[in-house]
């Protein structure tokens, strides 16, 4: 048989040309499939890219303008925040800190750049939510148009999730900014965060490095596909990268109650709970069990059913839960709350060695910070006080006004009345609140004359004399 040799360098060449083509091809279907790829993720990211467009066309600028009573007169001031459309309607979700009760003109700047008139709809300190609605005749009268953000699931968020923060940070309306989820649960509560008002109580916070400046309150914090999964609301001061918001799951729950009736009912019983970590063991607790009661307000309904500071909560209603961790408490908190006004628990306590069941009927919470009000001519300005603030400073009842501010060189200052004072009487009668005080007001107007007014400070009585 005849075999035909092949030169070395002809094999080598075929060899090569080969290889080339083979490489050809395994370029073609590369670039196709580099080609399928792009377009895959172009048509999964245009229906994302258009959410996040009209989330943006949903976001709002708020100004503000609200009386303010302090230092003796009442006076105006002016901010500027963010806020959210939620409805079709006109349903606008903000911070409590950007728009208060005390609000008289509110301005909404829509996306177009338009303004218009809004009303407060409801409000909630607690949670530092406010609710506003559109002047919907006006926005039907001149055919404005803004899209309605959708919430999503602040559940189902993880640390390390990229978001956006959107708003007016320092005026510049419809800012955004990028950053991730740092902590999902982070626990910040504030005694008198919001002018007095209490705030942090019931929930836990979402924690972003997205850039969150003044302005930006009341704005939403966005997954990339712009559903709204919190609502902006505080920096930490002093720190860079540290922006809270308030969760969907709750900014959604005070949402739909303040639509309803302007207000969130909650119930009170009394107790501030503490942390049991690292001392289960003193209690002889078995793990991850109980709440640990750090004080009992004087007179509440917890106090009325005899429990005590130092005393351990195992169950609410036959239902356990583990309180050791500060994260853990709002949820507890959130429980009691919860629960209807005038309702008859059941807590299950631990006391030494004893335990024992107690029947506690809750109260409707109050705040500590009562209406305000200011006397001009007195240079007066006052706060109606509030049943909790009568218990905290363990007031006999929670009849009188407490002073917040006096004016130099008018006659509540000359008297001698100070911030802190409570007024309890005037010319010996007793002062049932703010309305009584307004008719003796009227009256000294009418016909200015001298009232004697008793005052409590640091348990201690004075008199003071308002003259003409």
């Amino acid at each position: 048989m005849l075999v035909k040799k092949v030169p070395p360098s002809i094999m080598l060449k075929n060899s090569i040309r080969r290889a080339g083509s083979d490489r050809a091809i395994g370029f073609r279907f590369a670039g196709i499939a580099w080609v399928l790829a792009a377009c895959a993720v172009l048509a999964t990211s245009a229906p994302a890219v258009a959410s996040f467009d009209r989330l943006l066309e949903a976001v709002v600028r708020i100004d503000v303008r609200e009386t303010s009573f302090e230092g003796g007169s009442s006076r105006l001031v002016s901010g500027v925040g963010s806020g959210v459309i939620l409805s079709k309607d006109g349903l606008v979700l903000t911070n409590a800190h950007v728009v208060s009760p005390q609000a008289v003109d509110i301005w909404i700047t829509l996306s177009s750049l338009e303004r218009v008139r809004a009303e407060l709809l409801g409000w909630d300190h607690w949670t530092d939510l406010a609710l506003l609605r559109l002047d919907m005749e006006n926005v039907k009268e001149r055919k404005l148009r803004y899209s309605v953000a959708k919430f999503g699931r602040s559940d189902s968020l993880k640390p390390g999730q990229t978001v956006f923060a959107a708003g007016t940070p320092h005026g510049l309306s419809r800012t955004v900014t990028k950053g991730i989820i740092s902590n999902k649960e982070r626990y910040y509560r504030d005694s008198t965060g919001i002018r007095g008002y209490e705030t942090g109580f019931f929930n836990t916070w979402l924690q972003t490095d997205a850039a969150i400046n003044p302005g930006n309150s009341g704005g939403p914090l966005v997954d990339t596909a712009g559903r709204v999964i919190g609502i902006n609301t505080r920096t930490y001061l002093g720190a860079d990268n540290l922006g809270f918001a308030i969760p969907e799951k709750t900014a959604r729950q005070v949402m739909q109650a303040l639509e309803r009736q302007g207000e969130v009912d909650r119930s009170y019983i009394g107790i501030s709970p503490g942390f049991l970590q690292d001392m289960e063991a003193f209690y002889e607790l078995e793990a991850n069990q109980g709440l640990l009661i750090n004080s009992v307000d004087p007179g509440s309904p917890a106090a009325v059913a005899g429990i005590r500071a130092s005393d351990i909560v195992l169950s609410i209603d036959g239902k356990h839960f583990d309180g050791r961790f500060p994260e853990q408490i709002p949820p507890i908190r959130n429980l009691i709350a919860s629960y209807a006004v005038g309702a008859e628990i059941s807590m299950e306590m631990k006391r030494g060695e004893e335990s024992f069941i107690v029947q506690v009927v809750t109260e409707r919470l109050e705040s500590r910070v009562g209406k305000e009000w200011a006397f001009e001519k007195w240079g007066l300005t006052v706060r109606e006080v509030s049943r909790t603030f009568a218990r905290e400073r363990q007031l006999e009842t929670d009849d009188g006004v407490v002073v917040i501010g006096t004016q130099s060189a008018f006659p509540a200052e000359k008297a001698g009345l100070r911030r802190g004072d409570v007024i309890s009487k005037i010319n010996q009668t007793e002062l049932g609140g703010l309305d009584d005080l307004k008719g003796y007001y009227d009256a000294y107007e009418s016909l200015p004359e001298a009232l004697l007014m008793e005052t409590l400070r640091n348990r201690t009585v004075s008199f003071k004399v308002i003259k003409p």
